[in-house]
């Protein structure tokens, strides 16, 4: 009987996980991958960068040209509600009477791909913002964590990638993601994220979302670059996280996050 590597690993992990989903077994499946050991591009040095993402919310104006830009460069369907990089809308509804409890009005149709509408009255809104969101790139991420065959592992360079030769399927690491920021991909039978187009930015080139974004609301760059107008933001404005309780040390910084987002 022929049989690929790839079916056979998805065969005998599926065993495995449906018998016991150990550590000891997890760990020594993790270091059987070898993904994560190859450079991406000849010539690219993966050691001398760390890289890193911000976003700055004052400037974001919900136009979804990232997200649209995110689709094509990287094939995502446009017919499909799965997005590796989208725009949330926030709308804080002014108080009624004496009470203070907000309402908070989140919605990201199609995400933000094709706009918003304006469906509330602008008389009771208190307060309205875009939040783009992404993958966070964690430093401690729980999709790698989980993983149980190594599919999904973080480079030298500090990006979070699927190897889609390795993954099986499982979704492990679509339900371990605290940010929502993962997706099946039906076609390849795999999981997906945004790699902050890796293919790219080994080349010297910008992420689609950071190149296509008109109010310079994304940016992007190397940590270990002093000049680097990423590494700048970090020094000088008062940055902040999603979710930074968790421990996950993302790597996407915020600037101008209200309290409202999560």
């Amino acid at each position: 009987m022929n049989i690929s590597r790839r079916k056979f690993t998805k065969f005998g992990c599926k065993i495995i996980i449906g018998a016991t989903v150990g550590t000891t077994i997890i760990e020594s499946l993790v270091t059987n991958s070898i993904a994560q050991q190859n450079p991406p591009v000849e010539g690219y040095d993966w050691e001398k960068h760390f890289w890193g993402y911000v976003v700055d919310t004052r400037k974001c104006i919900g136009c979804g040209r990232c997200a649209s830009a995110c689709k094509m460069e990287n094939e995502v369907p446009f017919d499909e509600e799965v997005y590796r990089t989208w725009i949330e809308r926030y709308r804080v509804k002014k108080t009624i009477n004496e009470t203070r409890e907000e309402e908070v009005v989140i919605d990201s149709p199609d995400g933000g791909i094709e706009g918003f509408e304006d469906d509330i009255p602008a008389e009771e809104i208190k307060k309205a913002f875009y939040v783009p969101k992404i993958c966070n790139h964690c430093d401690n991420a729980p999709c790698v964590q989980v993983c149980p065959v190594g599919a999904t592992y973080t480079t030298k360079d500090g990006v979070v990638l699927v190897d889609y030769e390795y993954c099986i399927g499982c979704r492990y690491c679509i339900q371990g993601c605290p940010y929502g920021a993962r997706y099946f991909n039906a076609e390849k039978g795999t999981a997906d994220k945004c790699t902050w187009c890796y293919h790219r930015i080994t080349k010297g080139l910008l992420p689609a979302c950071v190149q296509a974004c008109p109010t310079g609301a994304r940016k992007f760059g190397d940590l270990n670059d002093n000049t680097s107008e990423v590494k700048k933001i970090m020094d000088e404005e008062r940055i902040t996280l999603l979710k930074p309780d968790l421990g996950t040390k993302p790597k996407v910084f915020y600037i101008g996050l209200d309290r409202e987002v999560k």
